[in-house]
């Protein structure tokens, strides 16, 4: 179906675009939410007038936006998390346990609507979008760290974490084969050795 956008939408378009969305979509969030309205004929007759007035509000709400967007620059934001040898999480951090973090940091309110990530569930640094406006979306930084540990310890890309942490599990794993191979085999000689003892004596 094809709806006119009343209000910008993230990812899909501003005010005044005629966009084809999928029919649940449209019916079921954009129309009841009041963002968007079925592109009829009637209706495309306001999309000039909806644009020109949403580019206006945008152009406010950004120069009322923009020292937020300042204050979020270089922003860094800690979580101690208990997770396994390769970084994973037991759990994971929401977009609401980061959103509360931020406002505390910035001593202003983020909503978790905000918050353009998915949940976080590997040990490392993560960056994440802050959607103030259409505009704006500055980017901040978290750092999940194992608990009990310096978080210095997980400045690094989560991915580079992971994959580091995955390699030294796979060589721990190896090394613990070749040594309890080595015990059988030494068990093994121990054996033989007193076999051809006991035959030496007979």
């Amino acid at each position: 179906m094809k709806v006119l956008l009343l209000q910008d939408v993230y990812n899909l378009g501003r005010a005044g675009d005629i966009k084809k969305v999928a029919n649940g979509f449209g019916r079921n969030y954009l129309i009841p939410q009041g963002l968007a309205l079925l592109a009829t004929p009637g209706s495309l007759k306001q999309s000039d007038r909806i644009r020109e007035q949403a580019n206006k509000k945008r152009t406010i709400l950004n120069e009322e936006m923009a020292s937020v967007a300042e204050q979020l620059i270089d922003v860094q934001l800690l979580f101690p998390a208990k997770a396994g040898e390769t970084g994973k999480l037991y759990g994971s951090i929401t977009s609401k346990m980061i959103a509360e973090s931020l406002s505390d940091t910035i001593k202003l309110e983020i909503s978790k609507r905000q918050i353009d990530s998915q949940p976080l569930r590997l040990l490392g640094m993560h960056t994440i979008k802050v959607r103030l406006t259409m505009d704006l979306i500055p980017e901040i930084t978290a750092v999940i760290h194992r608990e009990g540990e310096s978080p210095e310890n997980y400045m690094f890309s989560a991915l580079e974490m992971a994959a580091e942490a995955e390699a030294e599990a796979a060589a721990q794993k190896i090394e613990d084969a070749k040594t309890a191979s080595d015990t059988q085999n030494a068990e093994g000689a121990a054996v033989q050795t007193e076999v051809e003892e006991q035959v030496d004596e007979a």
